[in-house]
């Protein structure tokens, strides 16, 4: 579970996150990443999982998982920053392994893009 602070809530931060962030996808999810320019809040994660993945089951059980990679990923990301991981249907099917890889490939194409401006490459 994420703490309460790096949790992102309330929907004008997501879709600041979405639309200044950088985004970068891979084929069983999409991140966005964006600074919010405050270095001494701790970052904060939000997670989309629409019903094309699955039913309720399925999209709870990815929910579950990508909150666990996440979790064990906020040290990686700058003070104040929002990450938005949207999941891809292929993520009903894949494995923990395989988000994981996907969303190190994802923050590490969106961080390294975040030096610049812009959006990361797909």
């Amino acid at each position: 579970m994420l703490p309460a602070d790096q949790r992102l809530t309330r929907p004008d931060s997501f879709r600041r996150a979405v639309k200044a962030g950088g985004r970068s996808g891979s084929r069983t999810l999409v991140t966005h990443l964006a600074s919010t320019g405050t270095s001494t809040a701790p970052p904060q994660v939000g997670l989309v999982v629409s019903k094309a993945v699955g039913n309720a089951v399925v999209r709870n059980r990815v929910k579950r998982r990508l909150r666990h990679l996440a979790r064990a990923r906020t040290a990686l990301l700058p003070g104040g920053s929002l990450l938005v991981v949207r999941a891809q249907p292929p993520a009903a099917a894949a494995s923990s392994e395989e988000l994981g890889a996907d969303l190190d490939r994802c923050l590490e194409r969106s961080l390294g893009a975040d030096a610049g401006s812009g959006r990361a490459e797909r």
